[in-house]
């Protein structure tokens, strides 16, 4: 979850407050908010970073704190493209000009996400090159930084999502036109990750599912394209949807997403995590037991309530070790 609090995309005191809090709260795997790979890549000036060795020895201490509470850190990996260059959400979050700190947007085609956004300028084929071996480069970064799981952010309309859809690729080389060609690049990206990345420390996608407009990328797409990055080294899809266009027609309900989860663990394969909406314990445990998905992501319900999992384990019966010392005389157990 994008705080927009980072300063030349390094974390802040806000951020290592944020994610140990989390650490602190239970949770089993903590993750960063989407970590751009350059300058350009995000989505607003306050974005994080992970483009220099500063941004790395930053983070260094939040993910020992993270890893001392017992949880893991994980860094999500992402470029913005064409939905770069914004301002922060309680500012608006609209379009930011070069005068206000703002800079041009690059996506695989000349196409706005939409006309109250920029119109980005389509990358050329060894800028692609050079993209892909930023993601590398981040990757390496992230590894010294003391992470342990990378998940690459190829969801919700940013850059290798663009790359993947019909409807912001409209490329004629070999990154656009066919399903294969569209996923020429974020599989590049795959495949100079795991590179680098240990063979022993996880690899997570996340992609959307669907888009929700008709003649875009959907759920039998996101299956083949799932099929090509578990061949790729991935091990969990962290499976999402939309956010690649204003027209979508999306009508959100608990667990909204959780059957998308379902049919890539089932069709392509591979472990899957659901996420949307899942803000009761029974239900997440549910969903788990029903081998509907291998794991469960929380965003705003932990926004709302950082000790979640702390209640959760107690309301499904299970005395957990892992309350805080500092706090165990407020512990919340089975019966108490």
């Amino acid at each position: 979850m994008c705080q927009y609090s980072s300063q030349d995309g390094c974390p802040t005191p806000w951020h290592t407050v944020h994610l140990g809090t989390r650490a602190s709260g239970g949770a089993g795997l903590v993750m960063t908010e989407a970590t751009a790979v350059s300058p350009e890549g995000r989505i607003s000036p306050w974005d994080a970073g992970i483009w220099n060795d500063q941004q790395a020895e930053a983070y260094r201490p939040i993910t020992d704190f993270i890893r001392s509470e017992g949880a893991t850190p994980a860094i999500q990996i992402a470029h913005a493209g064409r939905k770069a260059s914004t301002a922060q959400p309680w500012n608006g979050g609209g379009l930011l000009d070069e005068s206000e700190g703002g800079w041009q947007p690059v996506g695989p085609s000349d196409l706005p996400y939409d006309e109250n956004l920029a119109v980005p300028r389509a990358l050329t084929v060894s800028e692609i090159e050079e993209m892909i071996d930023a993601w590398r480069l981040a990757a390496e970064r992230s590894l010294a930084a003391g992470f342990d799981v990378a998940e690459l952010h190829f969801a919700h309309g940013y850059l290798a999502h663009e790359f993947l859809s019909p409807i912001s690729n409209h490329r004629t080389d070999d990154y656009g036109g066919t399903p294969e060609n569209r996923a020429r690049f974020p599989l590049a990206v795959t495949h100079a990750v795991r590179e680098v990345w240990p063979d022993h420390l996880p690899l997570f996608v996340r992609i959307s599912a669907t888009e929700y407009v008709e003649g875009g990328w959907d759920l039998d797409d996101a299956i083949q394209f799932c099929k090509w990055l578990k061949e790729a080294g991935v091990d969990l899809i962290d499976t999402s949807s939309g956010g690649n266009s204003p027209t979508q027609r999306l009508t959100t309900f608990t667990s909204y997403q959780v059957p998308f989860a379902e049919a890539i663990r089932d069709q392509a394969g591979i472990a899957t995590g659901a996420v949307g909406m899942i803000t009761e314990a029974t239900q997440a445990e549910e969903i788990l037991q029903n081998d509907q998905a291998d794991a469960i992501f929380m965003g705003r319900e932990l926004l709302r309530n950082p000790y979640w999992p702390l209640h959760a384990a107690a309301e499904l019966g299970d005395k957990i070790d892992y309350w805080p010392e500092q706090y165990e005389r407020a512990a919340v157990f089975p019966g108490n």
